[in-house]
């Protein structure tokens, strides 16, 4: 039978050798504790001379191993201390020892005589094994074997019985209650979690996401305009205007169902980027390839153009160089995967640590809302959603981010 827990795990052995050691002295019997299949998991407590000196050999303990684990089973079929005979004809018992029903071992004790009107009452518990008889030092040892009434060694049965069982109820008491203590304050983290990010999303869909978009490249966008309006007559003005125009009313619009389409973020980071186009003109080159088929899924509003910005204002700006970057889409069957990578200084692995667990005094890149994006996918469709950072945080090794959304989404 498979069981739930073994003997050690609701009792300490050194405490059960004490146990055992203890009820061996006070009542003279032999004590053993053996487990589900028999196997001894204490020291022997009181065995007899004879007991020693027959498991001495292989032979004998082998037999012995099987008339323990014999007992302790039958003990288990009869939910109480069972008395019977050896194979060698000495009287035993074995007390059962089980939780919710399932056989943990047992206690077996004895190697005694009873008088012999009492002792024709029990049968053999297997063959009997008279082979000991051809050998003199063991039948003299049997014959000083001690006897003991059949009342008194009974009633060390009972004693013995009720003492584990209070022993082995308590211990299981102790495991139940611990982890009944370890699933509530899980329980409690799961719920605490769960209203920070509640609240995050609270706080930060009006207001985050409405001015998520950094000052300064507002500013930025408004001189680039001005220049052009005065250098050209409106063709690539008209452009970024109306570019600009529909970024703005992107991000300002309501959004009561809180996620749109992969086509709508990539339309505004399309928006996005062609403003960065003339204002920084070649300074920069982009791959941009996300198959149409994935248009259609589902995304929280306002994942992907704050770790776009992060790239230009982190990575492709402070190089004064020529750089890369790339937004890049595919699926792993469950997910569709977007990855924003760019060749930029990269950032250590504390830097992405403290970015996406908010602290973001704790890092140089502290741009548009790494930890407000992945607490918004992670709310929308689980802690396993939150972004993924990769970077070698090296010179020129850039830095990879990734969002998943499930291709097919719960409906609850």
């Amino acid at each position: 039978m498979n069981t739930l827990f073994h003997m050690d795990d609701l009792l300490s052995v050194d405490r059960l050798q004490k146990l055992q050691d203890n009820f061996s002295d006070a009542t003279g019997l032999a004590l053993v504790a053996v487990n589900e299949r028999g196997e001894p998991i204490t020291k022997p407590s009181g065995f007899s001379s004879f007991c020693l000196l027959y498991r001495s050999s292989e032979k004998g303990r082998a037999k012995c191993s099987e008339c323990d684990n014999v007992g302790g089973r039958k003990a288990m079929q009869a939910g109480e201390p069972i008395i019977y005979r050896c194979g060698c004809g000495l009287a035993e018992f074995a007390v059962p020892i089980e939780v919710e029903g399932h056989y943990l071992g047992a206690m077996l004790s004895g190697q005694v005589k009873l008088s012999e009107q009492e002792a024709k009452s029990f049968d053999y518990i297997m063959d009997e094994d008279t082979s000991w008889k051809g050998d003199e030092k063991l039948v003299h040892l049997h014959r000083e074997v001690q006897t003991i009434a059949f009342k008194k060694f009974k009633a060390a049965a009972y004693s013995l019985y009720h003492l584990t069982h209070y022993l082995v109820e308590q211990g299981y008491t102790n495991i139940i209650q611990s982890k009944l203590h370890k699933q509530t304050l899980e329980l409690l983290n799961h719920s605490k979690h769960r209203a920070e990010l509640e609240k995050s999303l609270q706080e930060a869909e009006l207001q985050a996401l409405t001015y998520q978009i950094n000052p300064h490249f507002l500013f930025n966008v408004l001189s680039t305009i001005g220049r052009l309006a005065l250098l050209e007559n409106a063709e690539k003005t008209e452009a970024m205007v109306y570019g600009f125009s529909d970024m703005m009313r992107y991000i300002l619009r309501k959004n009561n169902n809180k996620l749109i389409t992969i086509q709508s973020e990539i339309e505004h980071v399309t928006n996005y980027l062609s403003l960065q186009k003339v204002r920084m003109g070649d300074k920069f080159s982009l791959n941009l390839s996300i198959p149409e088929k994935y248009y259609h899924i589902p995304c929280p509003f306002m994942v992907i153009q704050p770790l776009v910005e992060n790239s230009f204002n982190y990575a492709i700006e402070p190089r004064g160089d020529f750089a890369h970057l790339s937004i890049i889409g595919f699926d792993n069957g469950r997910d569709v995967i977007i990855e924003v990578t760019d060749d930029g200084d990269g950032m250590t692995q504390e830097m992405i640590t403290s970015a996406l667990e908010g602290n973001l005094n704790n890092t140089k890149r502290k741009g548009l809302g790494i930890f407000n994006v992945s607490n918004r996918l992670k709310l929308n469709f689980g802690d396993s959603y939150g972004l993924e950072i990769e970077s070698a945080g090296r010179k020129g090794l850039g830095t990879k981010v990734r969002i998943r959304c499930p291709i097919v989404q719960s409906t609850h």
